[in-house]
């Protein structure tokens, strides 16, 4: 893509009403645009973010074997009133009436209205386990919404529901998410601590948090040191003994810690540090299949509730927290697996034939190899194109001038580490393309 085409309001000022580093750095680089209190639209780069961490998430929902549905944003008032929750939910949940006078609102979250399909369907234990999910956006009424994306109103969500004959069961579909979720936020460069939570109103008896240490994180978090050895390969490759390994690991909220009588962890191995929610997993047995009436035939003839499971992930969170956790003084510091592109091609002197037809060849080579490249050919001075490229966070620039060409290298730089080295076009392209 040529920047000279792209839609990419970028800006040097930081926002006044901008209060954490992911709202400012999102506002700067263009990714999102305010529309409403806690309502956003996103721009072209922040949406490209946003679908490459949607492929990540559906990739780990589908290894873990859940199938992918889509669920509307308007729900009726009287799933809801099945389940009890109608009353209970509180003032977040936004409710109205469409022109007929029939109560309806726009979903929070979808545990009744998939009781519904699923068992509406599904009458025998053959059935028997299954997973749907899907990615929606949700809204919840906050009451003072802030801090951009990370406490907006409006949201996009995956969220998964499994159903199964009996506890047992259950507890083999909740283990499988869990370590989906271990693998998906590894793979988005996250490191992630499962905490053990209340159930809050979605219900149930087990679950579990998933928070990203940052330092700028809303909840204090403490933790048994072990988690802190955790490697990335472990997580990738969670198996049965490392799901209980991780899941007895220490960890609680500072409000659920500090009604802890005993705590398993000697002080010396207890850590506290600031977390961003992102996940949230539940199992809460027969809570809405036997709330709402719906019964399956098991092998012996009987009829039983389905025990259900709740499992989100807060897609459009994800890149504050993924921002909170990877930046510098200078911008953002994107992970290459959710990078809006994966490098930046800079054209030192877009008024010199030469650069620009050197510059031009390279931005097709890249694109023959399928290298998503964002190539800044604007005449524009070389200052502000590298705040620009430095602000937007791209794991690469490759830098194209006329000195360089002179001598036959081009610069690549790597945003991470800041490391530059004068290299050969071709070596260049080797090392992108590989």
């Amino acid at each position: 893509m040529r920047l000279s085409r792209y839609f990419l309001p970028v800006s040097k000022e930081t926002p006044a009403d901008a209060q954490i580093v992911s709202h400012q750095l999102m506002l700067r680089a263009g990714l999102i645009r305010q529309t409403a209190a806690g309502i956003y639209a996103w721009l072209p780069l922040g949406l490209k973010v946003l679908r490459n961490i949607e492929r990540i998430v559906r990739e780990e929902q589908d290894k873990a074997g859940a199938i992918e549905l889509l669920m509307p944003t308007i729900q009726s008032a009287d799933l809801w009133r099945q389940s009890e929750r109608y009353d209970a939910y509180g003032p977040e949940m936004l409710r109205f009436k469409d022109r007929k006078g029939s109560e309806m609102l726009y979903g929070p979250t979808n545990e009744e209205m998939i009781t519904q399909i699923f068992l509406s369907a599904v009458k025998s234990y053959r059935d028997l386990p299954r997973t749907l999910y899907h990615v929606q956006w949700k809204f919840r009424d906050e009451v003072r919404p802030r801090f951009g994306i990370m406490r907006g109103r409006e949201f996009l969500m995956k969220d998964a529901y499994s159903f199964d004959l009996d506890e047992e069961g259950l507890k083999a579909s909740y283990e499988a998410m869990f370590v989906a979720y271990l693998r998906t936020f590894a793979r988005l460069g996250l490191q992630a601590v499962p905490v053990r939570a209340p159930t809050g109103p979605i219900g149930g008896t087990l679950s579990h948090e998933f928070h990203i240490l940052a330092d700028t994180g809303e909840s204090a978090l403490f933790y048994d040191a072990a988690i802190d050895e955790v490697s990335r390969d472990e997580l990738l490759s969670a198996d049965a003994s490392s799901i209980a390994r991780l899941t007895g690991l220490y960890a609680m909220e500072e409000e659920e810690h500090a009604k802890v009588t005993d705590c398993p962890v000697p002080p010396e191995r207890l850590r506290t540090r600031r977390g961003i929610e992102v996940g949230h997993i539940f199992a809460f047995g027969t809570k809405y299949s036997a709330s709402m009436g719906l019964s399956v035939q098991a092998s012996d003839g009987s009829s039983v509730h389905p025990h259900m499971g709740s499992y989100g992930i807060g897609v459009s969170r994800l890149i504050g927290a993924i921002l909170e956790a990877s930046h510098d003084e200078k911008g953002i510091v994107w992970p290459e697996s959710v990078a809006p592109f994966r490098l930046g091609l800079v054209n030192m002197r877009a008024d010199d034939g030469s650069v620009t037809s050197a510059a031009d060849e390279i931005y097709g080579r890249l694109q023959d190899a399928g290298v998503e490249t964002l190539y800044d050919d604007r005449d524009e001075r070389g200052g502000a194109k590298f705040a620009t490229m430095d602000l937007i966070g791209l794991p690469w620039q490759l830098i194209v001038g006329p000195r360089g060409l002179a001598s036959g290298v081009v610069e690549l730089k790597r945003r991470a580490t800041g490391e530059r080295e004068e290299v050969s076009v071709e070596s260049a392209l080797a090392r992108l393309t590989a």
